[in-house]
Formats: structure tokens, sequence, C-alpha cells
């Protein structure tokens, strides 16, 4: 059985995914890895993201590409993801412990 992998984006590309977001890997090849968006099957090139053999435990600081028009303005030039929940939440400044709001 393979083990369980989980990925996210570690290229400022233009993908219909979220930057910060883990998501589960489905197959991992050579050059692409075929990730799980919105219980949909997505490839990707594998040199575009960052694979553990985990999820995080940790918040994921996420920076927006310029002109992103996706990313609510109240959540600033940064936010944090959520390990558990992938909520997004602006980060005040010299955080050192965030909660999430669910």
């Amino acid at each position: 059985m393979a083990p369980l992998l989980f990925a996210r984006l570690q290229a400022d590309v233009d993908l219909k995914i979220r930057r910060g977001a883990w998501y589960r890997v489905l197959d991992l090849g050579d050059l692409q890895a075929v990730i799980e968006v919105n219980r949909q099957p997505v490839s990707v090139l594998r040199a575009w993201l960052e694979i553990q053999r985990r999820p995080p435990l940790r918040w994921s600081v996420v920076s927006p590409p310029a002109g992103s028009r996706k990313v609510p303005a109240e959540l600033g030039p940064e936010y944090g993801v959520c390990p558990n929940c992938r909520a997004r939440s602006p980060l005040p400044k010299r955080a050192r412990k965030l909660q999430c709001r669910r």
C-alpha cells in the first residue's frame, strides 16, 4: 500500500487551487502529481509542489499573487491557513499563536 501523502503549491503559478492549502496526493509520477481538489483529481507538475508524508501541524503563511481578485481584501497582504480546516485568517502583527475561528 502506498503511503498517504499531502502536497501544496511551492511555486508562484496561476492554478485553480488555493495557495497554502494542503491537498491529498492521489498519484505521484516522475514529472506529474495528481492531487485531490474539491473531490476532483487535478494534475500538477511535481516540481511546483511541496510534498509531505503527513498533513501540516502548523499554520501556513500565504502571500497571494499580486492583483489576485479571489482573496478578500480584509485578509491583507499575507494570511494564515489553518492546518485542520484550511480556513483563512488575517495575520495580526507579531503573532506567536493563531486560533481558528471555526
